[in-house]
């Protein structure tokens, strides 16, 4: 799991526990000014990841690190997709991060809130 807070100008995304270890990271900071919006969507672990590059994938339990595909890069943090924010970015490593976090709900209207406060 990830915990996404706005410290200034900045989304930071915090990986917790193991999942340090499974996403090989442990934060990501990202500049607003590149964070193009943020959804909660359940149904996105059904995607295809793309390719490994590094990370971790044991279907059904866990996708975690980061992974090439469709010509973009996408870094997942989940294991239980019911919990999972994706943040779309611009002009970053990253395309898209998707993380599971505590309140999908509440991440998204803090991020969206940050945005709009710009």
């Amino acid at each position: 799991m990830a915990r996404i807070t706005v410290e200034g100008s900045t989304l930071v995304v915090e990986m917790e526990g193991l999942d340090k270890l499974w996403a090989l990271k442990s934060r990501l900071d990202i500049p607003l000014a590149n964070v193009r919006g943020a959804t909660a969507d359940p149904g996105i672990v059904k995607e295809p990841k793309g390719f490994r590059a590094p990370g971790s994938h044991f279907p059904g339990l866990l996708v975690a690190g980061s992974f090439h595909t469709k010509g973009e890069w996408v870094f997942w943090d989940v294991k239980d997709g019911a919990r999972a924010v994706v943040v779309e970015l611009a002009d970053e490593r990253y395309a898209r991060l998707v993380v599971e976090v505590d309140d999908p709900r509440a991440t998204v209207d803090l991020i969206e809130r940050s945005l709009a406060a710009r």
